[in-house]
């Protein structure tokens, strides 16, 4: 366990060192447990680049890795034994899930002392940190599982078409597809297709305005209110700025972006409690 663990620290931290300092082990200590370790199995398991990737091999034991601890926490709970440190969870959620309704969630679970490590990426991504067994379960836009995982719907988070208000006078004076091939836009990164998929929806090109990338969910919704650009901004951080004229809307449709929690098929209770927590959560808050 402590060599499936080292290399599963390595992957998460990025490099040797950084595991090294985690685990409270000098650095050749890490790299000698990996060399045991790849020697054992006769796999190459770590790419050695900055940062490290694993490898086919890698990821199969970092999945069970990961899988052991929620194992080994369920059958000390059910022992009644003292556990020696709280357990970690690994989770992947989407920035705007994370700065809306995710984290109430996982809220009463914290309480309860257990630790959540969150990766944030796009919800189109998500699912590829379950396949590298970097996390245990992931709010995700693909409803295909993942092999090895369970699929859950959790519901649809709604995107506004939204501007400042001056910013929509200038430059939407008439919202036909020549003023979206000129108005600026706002993107969370170079991986956000969602302002991309709009333009494409009112007959622009979307390889003629000028963008913005802002990759911080709140400093994203802060950006349109600022007359940074256009963008889809979720519904329930766009819908008070609207109440108080800081936003109005574009006359376009909402974007509609279906999301599904996936995790591992592990009979673990502590897994299947965060899922209930997590699924309770967003149906109450997503659209259906």
């Amino acid at each position: 366990m402590d060599l499936t663990r080292t290399l599963a620290a390595v992957v998460a931290s990025g490099s040797l060192d950084a595991a090294a300092a985690e685990l409270q082990v000098t650095p050749s200590a890490v790299s000698q447990r990996l060399k045991t370790l790849e020697s054992q199995l006769g796999r190459v398991l770590l790419v050695r680049s900055k940062p490290v990737q694993p490898t086919a091999a890698g990821q199969a034991l970092i999945r069970l890795a990961r899988q052991l601890d929620a194992l080994e926490h369920d059958a000390l709970a059910e022992l009644g034994l003292a556990e020696s440190g709280p357990v970690e969870v690994p989770l992947a959620v989407n920035a705007d899930s994370l700065s809306t309704w995710f984290l109430p969630a996982l809220a009463p679970l914290a309480a309860q002392g257990i630790v959540f490590d969150l990766h944030r990426d796009d919800q189109d991504f998500t699912a590829s940190l379950l396949e590298s067994g970097t996390v245990s379960a992931a709010v995700t836009s693909s409803e295909s599982p993942v092999a090895g995982c369970s699929v859950r719907r959790l519901g649809a988070m709604r995107y506004l078409p939204v501007a400042a208000p001056g910013f929509a006078a200038r430059w939407f004076a008439s919202e036909d597809s020549a003023a979206y091939e000129h108005a600026p836009l706002i993107d969370f990164d170079r991986r956000d297709g969602l302002q991309t998929r709009y333009l494409l929806s009112v007959g622009a090109d979307p390889a003629l305005p000028p963008r913005h990338r802002v990759p911080a969910s709140s400093d994203f919704a802060r950006a349109s209110e600022l007359g940074f650009g256009w963008a889809l901004v979720p519904e329930h951080q766009s819908l008070p700025a609207l109440a108080e004229g800081r936003l109005v809307r574009l006359s376009g449709s909402p974007v509609d972006v279906p999301l599904f929690w996936q995790r591992w098929k592990l009979r673990s209770p502590l897994l299947a409690q965060i899922e209930d927590a997590v699924v309770t959560s967003a149906r109450a808050t997503l659209r259906p």
